[in-house]
């Protein structure tokens, strides 16, 4: 659950509050540009950003943690590299292509990434590049080439919400998390919308601090962290090809408490993955599922995500219809071909707060569904709108609030317990997806 429950009025109140969280941590200064171009795969007019975070001197205390899938991008193939280097000094991102299994990819990638380090009086391989957007499309190597010098020419401290605006693609809008940390602060940006269940989408993390911790102790809080963030979300159950969460610090506040920092992390990184899922490709409910005293946190994860994957359920959700037989189904379901041994004779099963399954049958009867019906209303982002010329457009491009569609799965068998956050099927996400590249 985030930090705190915040609510928007309209996207100027929420810019606001962007703002509000959006100071850079001593160390970082952030630039942007953005160009047109044409695609060789697709030859029509298209815009790239290209965003600069760099560092005002390289640092050797950094982390990473990037996708699983196994046709990585190129800009992941380098980052794994990377993550060997003595230091790093700045990432540089690109949207709109994602720079994966194209012909030279990787070539593509060294270059841009030599070139801003030469901008920068860096070595290249103290750059991070890294990329999203369509699958399969080469990068516009010569016009980013071109626009580089304008990316360093504005760079600045300040604020990080150019860096945030300049790395969405379909995200209604940017987002943005911070946490203080003593006398420093961690503050991360996130892109994300559509082809995301993490399995450290298309989602990246940036997330910067001026605490010094040390490199070692910074690779093993973030990849605890992810599991327990990143990891626990799914908007569609399709891994992306270039996740990538990325760490960096400019060392510039010593601190001596590793504890309170990892909470810090850990904070900034659960609010960004929920807000990701809050700005996912069409989503009109987040669905929050607390799965409890299940025999171990692998298994609470996975009915978790089976829940928010089910396609009949997120579709019920979607119109609000409190068809608790198809929720029931997907527990089954994963349960019978992954988990067979699990007793199910405890299970209970909570919908806002509401009852609607124990001693093994279903505990309904028409108030019940009415206050479910309500529930599901409740933690609606907006309402569904009619087609324009074929297509949805969602109505607003800002949070209206954080209220989710609150599962409990109470399994009666153990100790362990997980948070999942996924969202409904809408005719919103359909849309978007099946337009994506025109």
């Amino acid at each position: 659950m985030p930090s705190t429950q915040l609510s928007f009025s309209n996207r100027e109140a929420h810019r606001a509050w962007l703002a509000t969280q959006g100071a850079l941590p001593a160390g970082f200064r952030v630039g942007t540009a953005r160009f047109d171009f044409i695609p060789r795969e697709a030859p029509k007019p298209a815009k790239m950003n290209l965003t600069l975070i760099a560092l005002e001197e390289p640092t050797a205390d950094f982390a990473a943690v990037f996708t699983r899938n196994a046709f990585p991008g190129a800009p992941v193939l380098i980052g794994r590299h990377r993550l060997n280097e003595a230091r790093l000094g700045a990432v540089i991102v690109n949207n709109k292509v994602s720079n994966v299994c194209a012909p030279g990819g990787v070539e593509a990638s060294e270059r841009i990434a030599a070139e801003t380090a030469r901008l920068l009086g860096f070595f290249p391989n103290q750059v991070l590049p890294s990329s999203t957007g369509v699958i399969g499309w080469g990068l516009p190597v010569e016009a980013m080439l071109q626009a580089l010098p304008q990316a360093v020419g504005a760079l600045a401290g300040g604020s990080i919400l150019p860096a945030a605006e300049g790395i969405v693609t379909t995200d209604l809008y940017p987002k943005v998390r911070r946490a203080a940390v003593g006398r420093g602060s961690i503050v991360g940006i996130a892109k994300g919308a559509g082809m995301i269940e993490p399995n450290l989408a298309t989602m990246l993390v940036y997330l910067f601090t001026d605490v010094t911790i040390p490199r070692a102790e910074l690779r093993a809080m973030l990849s605890r962290t992810v599991e327990t963030s990143f990891n626990t979300i799914s908007i569609d159950s399709d891994t992306s090809t270039s996740d990538t969460v990325a760490l960096f610090s400019s060392q510039r506040v010593p601190h001596s408490d590793f504890a309170e920092f990892e909470r810090a992390l850990q904070t900034v990184c659960r609010d960004l993955a929920e807000d990701v899922v809050r700005n996912g490709e069409g989503i009109r409910h987040v669905i929050r599922v607390r799965v409890q005293r299940a025999p171990d946190f692998n298994l609470a994860r996975a009915l978790g995500k089976t829940i928010v994957n089910a396609p009949l359920f997120k579709c019920a959700v979607a119109g609000n219809d409190p068809n608790v037989g198809r929720l029931v189904q997907a527990i089954g379901k994963y349960v019978g071909a992954h988990a067979p041994r699990t007793d199910l004779s405890r299970l209970r099963l909570q919908l806002g707060g509401i009852e609607i399954f124990s001693n093994q049958v279903f505990q309904l009867n028409p108030e019940k569904e009415a206050d479910l019906a309500a529930h599901l209303r409740s933690a609606e982002l907006y309402s569904s709108a009619p087609p324009k010329d074929g297509v949805f457009s969602p109505p607003v491009d800002y949070p209206r609030h954080e209220r989710c569609v609150e599962i409990e799965v109470d399994l009666g068998s153990g100790d362990a317990s997980a948070t999942v956050l996924g969202g409904d099927l809408t005719h919103e996400y359909v849309s978007e997806n099946a337009d994506y590249r025109s």
